[in-house]
């Protein structure tokens, strides 16, 4: 069976070039990909999840706000009935030059299952996607 996977850029971020290249990676890969598009709020994943009963959310976020527009999208898919939705986010998702072992703690800590630096290839986000999806290559 096909797996659904909600795609979007998170915030007031408006990179596409990056969102359309996983959307063909995932497609390619398998996936049917819901891609929701730039500029998307929390809700909007979270209704696109729940309107084609998706496995998992995929935020991207390039603008070094994600921190900021992702507070609370965790405790918000519970409260939507998505308590065990997977949720990955990757991009550059802080201000300036942190160390990624802290940033990657901070946002699994806000909740996310994987957390991908800059730079992250698709492939090894969808590889973590099929183990954690429990798919078969």
């Amino acid at each position: 069976m096909q797996k659904t996977v909600v795609l979007g850029v998170i915030g007031a971020d408006c990179h596409a070039v990056g969102n359309k290249i996983l959307e063909r990676a995932l497609s390619e890969a398998g996936f049917n990909v819901v891609n929701i598009g730039v500029m998307c709020s929390q809700e909007e994943f979270i209704n696109a999840t729940i309107e084609t009963n998706a496995d998992a959310i995929l935020v991207s976020s390039l603008y070094g706000h994600g921190e900021i527009d992702c507070r609370g999208l965790r405790e918000k898919c519970d409260e939507a009935g998505l308590k065990n939705i997977l949720l990955y986010i990757g991009g550059n998702l802080v201000v300036g030059k942190q160390d990624w072992s802290d940033v990657e703690k901070r946002f699994k800590g806000m909740g996310f299952n994987r957390v991908y630096p800059p730079g992250t290839s698709p492939e090894i986000g969808i590889r973590d996607l099929k183990r954690d999806l429990g798919i078969e290559d």
